[in-house]
């Protein structure tokens, strides 16, 4: 004790003893270094992956996991990628979900698989697809095709009154009908629409109990006009149908 006060008391045990806080600290930090070093090179550098934001269900197409933001970006550590993780949404083009796919789980390669494009692919929200048989004439087959818009007006028999109605509005085709011709010699056909959940309630009502006519639509520019239902009162009587002009 008596020596170490002796010591610091002189200017030369002073530095000494200074210096060897300094060893001390500089052996500190370059272990402090080392390590870090070390545990950066063991995670790796950062990455970023995509992770489920809800439940994906099996058969979801890759499109539509893209387009709705079914997933977030993360950032991790290389070391913490899942073998085949999808880092770029282009991968999921023309892909479909093998199997259901949980919230929080990073999306794999392995969790697509190559699938044609469907007509469920390409609905949204409240979307839907209904078929309805029609004739050549009414249906407008071979002069409608495909993405063409059209309006659909049912014509039904009302308290032994003929009325036509206009049932939507402004729809969609998503696959056009082909000439079908049957026993009886009428050209029949099958045409898809894209519509909602209200109105294809009222076109499968119509091709059941009624009779469906559509109607071509201009490609742009198409203003909405009248009239919403024509009676045979308002063509004979002169009376103006609803909606319409007389």
């Amino acid at each position: 004790m008596e020596h170490a006060q002796r010591l610091i008391s002189t200017r030369g045990g002073t530095l000494i003893l200074a210096g060897l806080a300094a060893l001390i600290a500089g052996v500190a930090v370059f272990v402090y270094v080392h390590n870090y070093r070390q545990s950066v090179q063991q995670g790796g550098a950062p990455a970023t992956v995509f992770v489920a934001k809800k439940m994906i269900a099996k058969g979801t197409p890759g499109e539509l996991v893209a387009s709705s933001h079914l997933f977030r970006a993360q950032s991790i550590r290389e070391s913490q990628l899942s073998q085949g993780a999808v880092v770029d949404a282009a991968a999921l083009r023309g892909m479909v979900a093998a199997t259901d796919i949980y919230p929080g789980t990073q999306l794999t390669t392995a969790d697509f698989v190559a699938g044609a494009t469907t007509i469920a692919s390409g609905l949204r929200g409240k979307e839907r697809a209904i078929t309805i048989p029609i004739d050549s004439a009414h249906g407008m087959i071979g002069q409608i095709h495909t993405s063409d818009h059209v309006d659909v007006y049912g014509s039904f028999n009302i308290d032994n009154e003929t009325k036509l109605l206009l049932l939507v509005r402004n729809i969609p085709v998503l696959v056009a009908g082909k000439s079908d011709s049957n026993a009886t010699g009428t050209n029949t056909s099958n045409i898809t629409l894209q519509a909602t959940a209200s109105q294809s309630a009222k076109m499968a009502f119509a091709a059941d109990y009624g009779k469906v006519w559509l109607v071509l639509r201009p490609p742009t520019g198409g203003n909405a006009a009248a009239p919403d239902l024509v009676t045979v009162a308002a063509l004979t009587r002169g009376t103006t149908p609803v909606g319409g002009k007389k």
